[in-house]
């Protein structure tokens, strides 16, 4: 009874998660080898684009830090969302990165001047695998961000259940025992000198 419900597990929770292993390794190919997906792009990933300029009207609180000012930015243009903000050093200006993974962008707004400059970065397969696959974390002040980042432990546990499920079906095989055994131990002795050798 208990490899019937572990066996089942291990499929149905294979079919659930497809998604995240086929943008885990497709963004992981990408990554690995860039120069070859800049060749077939015909160069390296875009930059970002003038979106639009314009004055913003708004005031802030008296002492407010680069990243209160973003978020009442951001939030006055309806871009709200997992972002980074820090003070450009020679001349004050907020930069804003806004980190969305279809569209990111970039917004700088420049104290003096009160103007306001939304660049876009143009999309890319390649740029979009790359921003999910780094996606991660709970320093967003953002639920959905929050719920990926959840998705990913989730994804975590279940990759060590992969590996001790998949252990114990391997082991009920009495006639692939000494075969699965010689695959664990190439696998392992492989990985070892990996590390010993870069």
């Amino acid at each position: 009874m208990f490899s019937k419900v572990l066996r089942r597990t291990h499929m149905y929770l294979a079919l659930f998660l497809t998604p995240w292993v086929l943008m885990y390794t497709a963004s992981t190919f990408v990554m690995n080898h860039r120069a070859w997906f800049k060749e077939l792009y015909a160069g390296p990933p875009k930059p970002a684009v003038l979106e639009r300029e314009m004055t913003y009207e708004g005031s802030f609180p008296e002492g407010s830090t680069a990243k209160q000012m973003a978020r009442q930015i951001l939030q006055s243009l309806n871009l709200e969302g997992a972002y980074n903000a820090n003070r450009r050093m020679k001349d004050d200006a907020v930069v804003i990165q806004r980190l969305d993974p279809i569209t990111p962008r970039r917004l700088t707004f420049e104290p003096a001047s009160r103007k306001l400059t939304i660049e876009k970065v143009p999309w890319e397969s390649r740029g979009f695998l790359e921003r999910m696959h780094r996606r991660r974390g709970y320093q967003f002040d953002s639920l959905a961000d929050d719920a990926w980042a959840v998705s990913v432990d989730f994804f975590v546990v279940v990759m060590i259940f992969w590996v001790l499920s998949g252990l114990w079906m391997w082991w009920e095989m009495k006639l692939a025992r000494r075969l699965g055994a010689l695959f664990a131990l190439g696998g392992a002795a492989l990985f070892v000198l990996f590390l010993v050798a870069i």
